[in-house]
C-alpha cells in the first residue's frame, strides 16, 4: 500500500484557480456561477446570499471574484472595425447637483462600441479619474486595435484618438447625436438601467467591477445558453484572487 511519502506532494484540485483556498463547498460556487450567469440583469449579493445559504459578505466576495475573472477574459480582446467612442458619468445623483459632465459625485467612464450597421458588436468600458487626453490614450491602447475608424463627438480630449486611429470627431446637435453615435449611447443607457435595476446605483469604489460584469454579459449576449459554462471556464482558468481589506473584502 502506498504511504503519504510515496505519493509525494499533494496538490488540491482547486490550486491555481479562482477557488483556491476556498472554505465553501464547490457545489455552492457552481450554483453561484449558474445563478450569476443565468440572470440577465445580474444578481445582488443579498439575493445570492439567500439563494445559496451564505452570509452577505461571503456572497459579496464571491461576486467580486467572479467579476475579476470576467474582466480578465475580456482583457485579451481588442475592438475593431468602425468604433464609436464617448464618455459618460455614472453615480449617485446629489440633490440640487449638476447633471452630466462635471457633476459632483459621479465617476467618468470611457466607452467604446463596435458599430456593425444594424447592431452593436463588442464593447469596452473603463472608469477614469478624468476625461483627459492621457486617460483616453491608455484606454484606447488597452481596448482597440491600431488604425481603426473611430467616431466621437466634438469633445476636445477625444481628438487624441487621431494619434493611433482613423479618427473623425463631429460636433453634433442633440437631435442628431443618435444618428452619429447610435450604439455607444444605447450601451450607456443600458448600463445605467442595469446598475439602477439590479444594484440600485453603485459607488465609484466598486464601479469598475460592475462595468466588467456588464461588458462580459453584453459581449456574450448572443450565447446566453453557454454563459454558465463559459463563466465556469473563466473561473477555472483564473489565478487566485486576494481581496484586500481596504477594498471591502
Amino acid at each position: 500500500m502506498l504511504s503519504t511519502s510515496d505519493l509525494g506532494d499533494q496538490t488540491s484540485v482547486t490550486a491555481g484557480t479562482l477557488f483556491h483556498s476556498t472554505n465553501l463547498p464547490l457545489v455552492q460556487w457552481f450554483l453561484a456561477i449558474y445563478l450569476m450567469a443565468c440572470d440577465k440583469g445580474g444578481i445582488s449579493a443579498l439575493r445570492l446570499s439567500k439563494q445559496i445559504g451564505v452570509s452577505w459578505i461571503t456572497a459579496h466576495r464571491m461576486l467580486r471574484k467572479m467579476r475579476h475573472a470576467m474582466a480578465d477574459r475580456d482583457s485579451i480582446y481588442r475592438l475593431s472595425g468602425l468604433v464609436e467612442v464617448d464618455d459618460a458619468f455614472v453615480g449617485g445623483r446629489r440633490s440640487g447637483g449638476k447633471c452630466g459632465r462635471g457633476a459632483e459625485g459621479k465617476t467618468p467612464v470611457l466607452v467604446a462600441v463596435e458599430s456593425r450597421g444594424k447592431k452593436a458588436g463588442f464593447i469596452a468600458m473603463e472608469t477614469a479619474s478624468s476625461v483627459s487626453g492621457e486617460n483616453i490614450r491608455q484606454f484606447v491602447k488597452r481596448h482597440l486595435l491600431p488604425q481603426q475608424p473611430t467616431r466621437t463627438d466634438g469633445l476636445v480630449a477625444l481628438r487624441v484618438l487621431g494619434e493611433t486611429q482613423q479618427h473623425e470627431g463631429r460636433v453634433t446637435p442633440a437631435e442628431l447625436v443618435d444618428e452619429w453615435l447610435p450604439w455607444v449611447h444605447i450601451a450607456i443607457g443600458n448600463l445605467k438601467a442595469y446598475l439602477l435595476g439590479t444594484y440600485h446605483g453603485v459607488t465609484g469604489k466598486y464601479l469598475q467591477e460592475y462595468l466588467d460584469e456588464f461588458v462580459y454579459r453584453f459581449n456574450r449576449r448572443f450565447w446566453e445558453p453557454e454563459l454558465p459554462l463559459r463563466l465556469l471556464n473563466a473561473c477555472m482558468e483564473h489565478t487566485p484572487v486576494r481581496l484586500s481589506a481596504e477594498n471591502g473584502s
